[in-house]
C-alpha cells in the first residue's frame, strides 16, 4: 500500500462547481461559479488543472474532459449547514455544523452594540449595517476621521467587521477593539468572526491594507488537525487558515496577501517541511472577485493558478498526496455578491498517478479529514468517509 508523509490540502476559496440540491433554500437556484465564469468569459484556458481532470468533473465551457487524467477528480457536497468559510473548512477539518451561524441583515441589535461601544471606550460607532468594505468606508470615512468612532458593519456571512483608518485607529489599538468584540459575540450573538479592516489614504482615496486580521471562534470538537499535533505531526497554515481555525491544531503560520504570495509561501515549505500537513488558503478569488462580481478578474485568478501549477507539482515528492478543493461557491455572475450553496471541486494528485479515475460525489467534504486520518493513522474525526484506498492504485 502506498505510504504518503505530507499531505498538501489547497483550498481554492470560493471556487464552487454547481448548485447543491438544497440551493434554493440559500436563494442560490442556478450557481455554478466556474461554469457560470466559463460561459460568461468565451471558455477557460487552464491547462494543468485540465490535465489533472477538473474538466471530467463537469461540463465546463473551455476546458473539456481527457481520457486519463493524471489525478483522481470529484466533488464534494457540503453536509454543514451554512454556506461561510470557517463552516467549509472545519467540514474539511472533519467538524460538520448542524445549526448557521448568526448573520445580521439589519445590523446587530442596540444591547451588541451598547456593549461595545462600553468595552472599547468610545462615545459611538459609525455605520452598523451590512455593506461592501469598500463602500462603507467612503460613506463613512469622513465621519470617522472627525470623531474617531470605528466604522462598524457586516454581510450576509457571520462577521462582525471593524474599519478604522490606521492614523486614527492604530492597528494593535484596532486589533485590540476586536478582541473586545469576540468577548461580546457570543452565546445568543455568536458570530464566526470578528475582521479588523483598516484602511489608509486621504478622503475620497482610501484604500484597505494588508493589515487584515480575523478574530474567529475556535472549533467546538477536535478537528484532524488537533488529531495530527496530538501525535507530533506538524501542521502548517498558509494564507487565514490559522484565523480560521483560531490557531487550534497549528504548528506553523505564514500570512499572506494574494494568492500568488501564497502559491510561493506553499513552493517554499514543499522545499523546507519535512512531513505533515501544508494546509493552504487562497483567498482572492472570493475576496477580490466574487463578492465584487467581477468575472474578468476571476478567470484571470483563476489562470495565474493554473499557471503557478507546474511549479507546486514539480515540487513534490514521492510520498506527497496533493488535494486541490475549495471551500464554498462565490457566483460572481449571479445578482448578489453573497456566497453560493455549491458542491466544491476534488482533485486528488500524487507522482505516480498514470490513469485516474472519479471518486464521485462525496456526501462530505469531512471525507478529506477521514483520508488524512488513514494516511498518518491517527484517530478519525466523527465526520467522514476516507477515499484513501481509491487513490493508491
Amino acid at each position: 500500500m502506498r505510504e504518503f508523509n505530507r499531505v498538501i490540502l489547497l483550498v481554492l476559496d470560493s471556487v464552487g462547481i454547481g448548485e447543491l440540491p438544497d440551493a434554493s433554500e440559500y436563494g442560490d437556484e442556478g450557481a455554478n461559479t466556474l461554469c457560470n465564469i466559463a460561459k460568461n468569459v468565451g471558455g477557460l484556458d487552464l491547462p494543468n488543472l485540465q490535465a489533472i481532470g477538473l474538466g471530467n468533473i463537469e461540463s465546463i465551457n473551455g476546458i473539456r474532459p481527457i481520457a486519463n487524467p493524471n489525478a483522481y477528480y470529484g466533488k464534494m457536497a457540503e453536509a454543514s449547514v451554512g454556506k461561510d468559510t470557517i463552516t467549509g473548512h472545519w467540514e474539511m477539518a472533519g467538524i460538520c455544523i448542524g445549526h448557521p451561524f448568526n448573520t445580521y441583515p439589519n445590523g446587530f441589535p442596540e444591547e451588541v452594540i451598547d456593549q461595545f461601544i462600553k468595552g472599547i471606550n468610545k462615545s459611538g460607532v459609525l455605520g452598523n449595517k451590512p455593506a461592501s468594505g469598500t463602500d462603507i468606508i467612503e460613506e463613512y470615512g469622513e465621519q470617522h476621521l472627525q470623531t474617531g468612532w470605528p466604522i462598524v458593519y457586516t454581510s450576509a456571512d457571520s462577521v462582525f467587521q471593524i474599519a478604522a483608518h490606521e492614523e486614527v485607529i492604530p492597528i494593535e489599538e484596532l486589533y485590540d477593539i476586536c478582541k473586545v468584540a469576540r468577548t461580546i459575540l457570543h452565546g445568543e450573538h455568536a458570530v464566526a468572526r470578528v475582521i479588523a479592516r483598516p484602511f489608509i489614504g486621504d478622503l475620497g482615496k482610501f484604500q484597505r491594507t494588508a493589515n487584515r486580521k480575523d478574530f474567529s471562534v475556535s472549533p467546538p470538537t477536535a478537528t484532524i488537525l488537533d488529531r495530527l499535533i496530538d501525535k507530533h505531526i506538524n501542521v502548517t497554515a498558509i494564507g487565514k487558515i490559522n484565523d480560521i481555525f483560531n490557531g487550534q491544531g497549528i504548528t506553523k503560520s505564514y500570512k499572506s496577501v494574494s494568492n500568488y504570495q501564497g502559491l510561493q509561501l506553499l513552493e517554499q515549505q514543499l522545499k523546507e517541511a519535512d512531513n505533515g500537513l501544508i494546509f493552504t488558503n487562497l483567498v482572492d478569488f472570493d475576496m477580490l472577485y466574487g463578492h465584487r462580481n467581477d468575472i474578468v478578474g476571476y478567470a484571470k485568478a483563476l489562470k495565474e493558478v493554473d499557471d503557478y501549477l507546474p511549479r507546486i507539482l514539480s515540487n513534490l515528492r514521492e510520498t506527497d498526496l496533493l488535494i486541490i478543493t475549495a471551500d464554498h461557491g462565490c457566483d460572481p455572475t449571479t445578482v448578489g455578491t453573497d456566497h453560493t450553496r455549491e458542491y466544491v471541486p476534488l482533485l486528488v494528485y500524487h507522482n505516480n498517478v498514470t490513469k485516474g479515475h472519479s471518486l464521485g460525489v462525496r456526501n462530505t467534504f469531512a471525507d478529506i479529514a477521514a483520508t488524512i486520518a488513514e494516511i498518518f493513522q491517527v484517530q478519525p474525526t466523527e465526520s467522514g468517509v476516507s477515499f484513501y484506498r481509491n487513490i493508491i492504485s
